[in-house]
This record gives C-alpha cells, sequence and structure tokens, in this order.
C-alpha cells in the first residue's frame, strides 16, 4: 500500500493543546465493525459498550523527563531526546542541533557532559554520559511532549497514565489517558478485569513514514514485556471467549508480539512488529485509541483491526464534530 493512502486533511485548530480538566470528559466515537455503526459518547460511558468479563489490557509504562538541553562546546544550542537506555551511562537519543556527529560533545550541566559515540539511521545517535543518567533527570530532563503541542503543560503528571508505574517511555501511551480511578473502580465493581504490559514507547512516536510505499519503512524497535501473572489472566480469558480489549496501539503492538497461535506467551525483549493492513490479529477483540496522526505507523495499525476505509470514514465524522485530535484529545472504541 502507498503512504498517501493514510493520509487525510486535518486543520490546526483541531489539535488539542491542553488536556481536559477532567479525564474522562473526552469524548468518545464508538466503531462497530459488525454493523459499521458509529455512535458518539463520552469517555465517562465507557461502560455502557463492554461487558461483564471483558479483560481490558493496559499499558503501565511512565515518561521519563527524557528531553534534555545541551549546547556543543563550540557553541550553539543542542537537544537531547532520550529514547532507549543501554546501560547506566549509554543511550540511544535522537539528536537535534547542527554538527552534531561522531565524537562530538555536548555539556549538559558544570557536571554532566555525553559524548557522541556512535550514528545511527537519521538523527539518532549513541550518546556516553559522564555520570549515570536517571538520577540527575528529574532536575536537568523535561517531559518529552509532542512536537504538534505547543502549550506549556503545567502539570507533568497529564502526561502520565494514571496507572503509569514504569519508568522508561519517550511518549505517554495516549489512549490510558481517559481513565480515571473512579472509572477504573467503577468498570471492577461491573465485572470488566483487567491486565497489564509494559511497552516503552520510543522513537516511531517522532519518526514520521516517508517511504511512499510502507512496506519499505522500517520501524524501530520497542521494548515490551508480558509477565507469567498477566500472560495466564489475558489467556485465561482467551480460553473462555471473553473480549481481548487493548487500550492503545502499544498495548496491541505487545499482545500480537507475544502472540504463539491463540494465545500469549511470556514475553520479554524488542519487537519490531509493524502492523499494516492485511495482518490478522490473533489476539486483540478490540481496541481503545487515541486519533493518530496522518501517514503514522499508529494509523496504519489500526486500519488493519478496521479496515483503512472504515477508519479515515470514522475520521472524518470525527473532524464534522469536531472531535479533538492526538494525544490530548478524544478517544475512540473499535469494537
Amino acid at each position: 500500500m502507498r503512504l498517501q493512502d493514510f493520509w487525510y486533511s486535518l486543520p490546526g485548530h483541531f489539535i488539542a493543546q491542553t488536556p481536559l480538566p477532567n479525564r474522562q470528559e473526552s469524548r468518545l466515537l464508538v466503531y462497530n465493525r459488525t454493523n459499521d455503526g458509529i455512535q458518539h459518547a463520552r469517555f465517562f460511558e465507557l461502560q455502557k459498550y463492554l461487558l461483564p468479563g471483558d479483560l481490558l489490557v493496559i499499558n503501565t509504562t511512565r515518561v521519563i523527563p527524557a528531553r534534555i538541553y545541551a549546547r556543543k562546546k563550540s557553541g550553539g544550542k543542542a537537544e537531547i531526546l532520550l529514547l532507549n537506555k543501554l546501560d547506566s551511562t549509554r543511550w540511544e537519543v535522537l539528536v537535534g542541533g547542527k554538527n552534531i556527529g561522531l565524537g562530538k560533545e555536548l555539556v549538559i550541566t558544570d557536571k554532566l557532559n555525553g559524548r557522541i559515540i556512535a550514528e545511527l539511521d537519521g538523527a539518532q545517535r549513541v550518546m556516553e554520559f559522564s555520570a549515570p543518567l536517571e538520577p540527575m533527570l528529574l532536575e536537568i530532563g523535561h517531559t518529552p511532549l509532542p512536537p504538534y503541542i505547543h502549550e506549556k503543560l503545567d502539570d507533568p503528571e497529564r502526561y502520565q497514565t494514571i496507572y503509569a508505574r514504569e519508568s522508561g517511555s519517550a511518549a505517554a501511551p495516549t489512549a490510558g489517558l481517559h481513565f480515571t480511578p473512579e472509572l477504573l473502580r467503577d468498570l471492577a465493581v461491573f465485572g470488566v478485569e483487567f491486565a497489564e504490559v509494559t511497552l516503552h514507547v520510543g522513537l516511531d512516536t517522532f519518526a514520521p513514514v516517508v517511504e511512499e510505499n510502507i512496506e519499505d519503512h522500517k520501524i524501530h524497535s520497542e521494548w515490551c514485556e508480558i509477565t507469567a501473572e498477566n500472560a495466564e489472566k489475558i489467556n485465561t480469558a482467551i480460553k473462555s471467549r471473553r473480549r481481548v480489549i487493548a487500550v492503545g496501539t502499544t498495548t496491541a503492538r505487545t499482545l500480537e508480539t507475544a502472540a504463539q497461535g491463540e494465545v500469549v506467551s511470556v514475553f520479554s525483549g524488542q519487537t519490531e512488529l509493524f502492523i499494516t493492513p492485511g495482518y490478522r490479529f490473533r489476539i486483540v477483540n478490540a481496541m481503545i485509541t487515541n486519533f493518530h496522526l496522518p501517514g503514522s505507523t499508529l494509523l496504519m495499525m489500526v486500519s488493519a483491526f478496521a479496515g483503512r476505509e472504515n477508519i479515515l470514514a470514522c475520521y472524518q465524522e470525527a473532524i464534522a464534530r469536531q472531535y479533538r485530535f492526538y494525544s490530548f484529545g478524544d478517544a475512540m472504541l473499535i469494537l
């Protein structure tokens, strides 16, 4: 398929710049694949579309303050976006700035420098820091909001899910941003069950597809994990014919990566799974997701799940009804 097949036009004012005061007040577009029907609701009404016994699978990753501002020793500003920890002092990063190649040293603070020790694709580098980085992140790092968000975020916790626990992401798994403790409690009382996975969101959140033939795109790997306890919960739901509902494309990618036949296995490692139309989902029965950028790998994944034309029709409906788009925007439930 061609990149242009996953393109749509979105006026800039539809891009949500700030989160709503109450997470669960986001709007919810519900698309039913069985009858091609569309309904409109609020996220706090999610229970209306679920069944007792449904298994919601959430991604417990936590966004680290991964954006670091630095300067070159020769002068000039630079920006570092942490992507993947290799060890206590070496990280895969994205570097913003001119002429920052192999051997270049960047000054972060009086006590911390970083040096480029390898060049990877595009602006991606391996950087070695002069001291272990994580103990300093709260002091030197900033919340890595997506480039289409231009307003300051007053509370960095609003770019975290309420169940974020495992530090490591360069971006939030945004489908989970709509949940509140009260909503999770009400769903549990109703009979919805929960399982957890972890996927640390990385480079592809920031790297657009540029190849016209999408099969030529090399998706970057992300680390994910399903523990034995959670694999058992997921497989029990599958065997009892209960729905497995992925909260977000990151969760869906993890579940499908760990699929062994029609069940999941315990998994911990890198995934390079690139889901595009034609892929047969083996684990995920339904999905909660946000509205994604044109031409993105995430739009391709939801198109694989619900059909490209169906998804683009839903997006046009959302635009016509003035939904809010992207990270701080509204949500979609695909049944």
